[in-house]
Parts: C-alpha cells; sequence; structure tokens
C-alpha cells in the first residue's frame, strides 16, 4: 500500500513539473518583438534596363562607283578625324578632272580674247557676257570633277573606332554600297524609359543647374566607375506602355564602352516623409502582402499593405498603415488572426539600422 501511495505522489510532482515545464514553452513562444514604421525622408534606387550608344555612330559608303584599290586601316582600329580609310581606284575621275581643266583653261583663253575685243569696241557687251557664262560653266564642271575625284578617297569624318568591313580590297563597289561603321565613343549615350509617375517626380526636384546624376551597371554587374548626367528627355509618352525615354551622357576616357552595349540604369530618387518598415515583418498571400498590427489589447490582426518602393531589406508603404501602428517584426509564423500576445517593443530608428542595408 505504501508503494502505491509513493507512486502516486511520484506520478504527480511529474504532471505538475511537466504542465510547469508547458507553460513556461508557451510563454517563450508567445513573447514578441514588435516595432512601428519610421516616417523620414530617404532616396531610393530605381534600375532602368538600358541601351548604350556611342554619341556618333555612322556608316561610311561608296560616293563613287569603282574598284576598291587600297585599304588604309584595319577593323577595330582607332583612327583620328581625317585619316586616309580607303581609295576607290580613281583613273576614270583623274581623266575627267584633266578634261575639265583644259576646257576650263581654252574658255579662258577664249574669255580673255573677247574681252580685249570689247575694250576695243570690236565685239559687244552682249558678246563678252556670253563668253564670261562659258567660262564660268567651264570652271564650275571643273570643280565638279574634283569633287567626283575626291570622293574616292575616304577620310576619317571623326576620330573613333573602325568596324568590320563589309567589302574587301579589289571588290566592285557601286555608289551608296556601305564600306564599314564608325564609332565616336569618348562619350556614350545611355537611353532608358522612365513611368510617367517617376518622370513627374524627377522634374519636381530637378533644375536646369541641378541635372540629376546616375550610374551604369554593366552587363557584368561591375558599377562603371564615370557617373553619367540626364540630360535630354523625349518630347512624347509612349502611349503604349506609358513611359518616356530618358538620355544620360557618360564620360568615357578608357574606352570601356561600346556601342550597342547594354546595361542598368541606377537612378537615385528622394522621397518625402516616406513610411518604411523592414521587410521581413511582412508576409504574401496570392502574391498580395500583409502585416501583423498589434491593438491596443496585445492582440494581433493581419492588414493587406501596398507597396510604394522596395529597397534591400526594406519596403516604402503606399498605403495599409500610419506612423504611430505597432506591426509585429519577428515570430509573423508563430500567429494568427486574433492572437494575443506579449511582446518588446523596439524602436524603429533602433530596428533599422540593424539590416544589412539601411539607408540615411
Amino acid at each position: 500500500m505504501k508503494k502505491i501511495h509513493t507512486l502516486a505522489c511520484l506520478i504527480t510532482v511529474l504532471f505538475y513539473t511537466s504542465c510547469g515545464s508547458n507553460k513556461e514553452a508557451n510563454e517563450e513562444e508567445t513573447h514578441f518583438l514588435v516595432t512601428s514604421p519610421l516616417k523620414k525622408d530617404t532616396m531610393i534606387t530605381r534600375n532602368y534596363v538600358c541601351q548604350i550608344h556611342a554619341i556618333s555612330h555612322i556608316e561610311l559608303r561608296a560616293l563613287e562607283k569603282g574598284y576598291l584599290e587600297q585599304i588604309f586601316v584595319d577593323e577595330g582600329q582607332s583612327i583620328r578625324k581625317g585619316q586616309m580609310m580607303f581609295q576607290i581606284m580613281p583613273l576614270i575621275y583623274k581623266a575627267e578632272m584633266q578634261k575639265a581643266q583644259a576646257e576650263a583653261d581654252f574658255v579662258g583663253i577664249e574669255y580673255q580674247n573677247t574681252k580685249s575685243l570689247f575694250e576695243s569696241n570690236v565685239v559687244s557687251k552682249n558678246e563678252l557676257a556670253l563668253a564670261k557664262a562659258k567660262l564660268d560653266k567651264a570652271i564650275a564642271e571643273l570643280e565638279l570633277a574634283k569633287v567626283h575625284l575626291s570622293f574616292t578617297a575616304i577620310k576619317a569624318p571623326f576620330s573613333g573606332i573602325m568596324d568590320h568591313f563589309s567589302v574587301r580590297l579589289g571588290s566592285l563597289v557601286n555608289e551608296g554600297d556601305l564600306l564599314t561603321t564608325l564609332s565616336d565613343n569618348s562619350e556614350m549615350w545611355v537611353y532608358f524609359n522612365v513611368p510617367e509617375a517617376e518622370y513627374l517626380n524627377y522634374k519636381s526636384h530637378t533644375t536646369d543647374e541641378n541635372l540629376l546624376k546616375v550610374n551604369l551597371l554593366m552587363a557584368n554587374n561591375q558599377l562603371f566607375e564615370y557617373p553619367g548626367i540626364v540630360k535630354t528627355i523625349e518630347a512624347d509618352f509612349n502611349n503604349e506602355t506609358g513611359n518616356i525615354a530618358f538620355r544620360a551622357t557618360f564620360a568615357n576616357p578608357k574606352g570601356l564602352l561600346r556601342h550597342g552595349e547594354t546595361g542598368n540604369i541606377l537612378m537615385r530618387i528622394p522621397l518625402n516623409n516616406a513610411l518604411i518598415i523592414p521587410q521581413k515583418a511582412t508576409f504574401e498571400i496570392l502574391e498580395k502582402k500583409f502585416v501583423f498590427v498589434v491593438d491596443k489589447n496585445n492582440v494581433v490582426h493581419s492588414r493587406e499593405i501596398t507597396v510604394a518602393s522596395e529597397m534591400p531589406d526594406l519596403y516604402v508603404i503606399k498605403d495599409g498603415l500610419t506612423e504611430n501602428e505597432r506591426i509585429l517584426l519577428e515570430g509573423i509564423r508563430k500567429v494568427k488572426d486574433n492572437d494575443k500576445i506579449t511582446y518588446t517593443y523596439e524602436d524603429p530608428k533602433t530596428v533599422l539600422p540593424k539590416l544589412s542595408v539601411y539607408v540615411e
């Protein structure tokens, strides 16, 4: 009988000990960390896909028909303005110029003779005018022949980089045939599209004296070392996309950027009185974002929020929260609607700097 009594006491002690342990575990599980949204002026970084263009990128075409007699440059070569690039066989055009020169000389002599006769009152003023007209025509034909001859020598219109050849030495080229392309990469024009709302924000914060600086993230995820400046905005919005094209100008002294590259423009945009919360305080249901709001009775309620902008570790809230409300920061997977919790409140000015990225 004593053994039975002792066993019963032992079971009772174990039962109460177990209940006490479960109670303590439950208390630990329901003790959470709570904070509030932080309202402050901040900057966000927008990312826009962009196209990179040389400040000058042209096609070099033949202006006269003939055989390609000489090539003085090579593909990918840096060339300077005025440098000789191609020579189309000039023999026919030289002959035409010599013929025009001889004709001009002959008509010039005729004009001088007629002029002497006019001064001696032998011929009329009209005959002198006719001789002068013939001379002017001959000189014009000579100049035209010189122009045609000059077209056989193709020189660089500006300093730049050669592209590949579209013809080879000895090819018969016709007027208008493409020879190559030439790019001036000393500066680059980078085009990117901006939505209407962000365009309006940009215009409200910039002036002609305070142009927006942007950065370029290249295709290898490296930041281009020189910043760019937004100097030009196109006149019209694209009605299909609701975007307008911006153009930023980047210095390219090392020639790293080439025409036709792609990348991403990083543009910092100021936000006034932005309402900021940590991303880890949110959860998603069917692609909608929610937070748990803690009421005055320490009861949590899920609430849908609208995100205006996203930053690493942070959301800028458009709708759904106010500055003075309290939200569950940690343990959002351990609660459900209408749970009553115990919590520790931490000021958002203390919470946000602990995140991996925080915008001052």
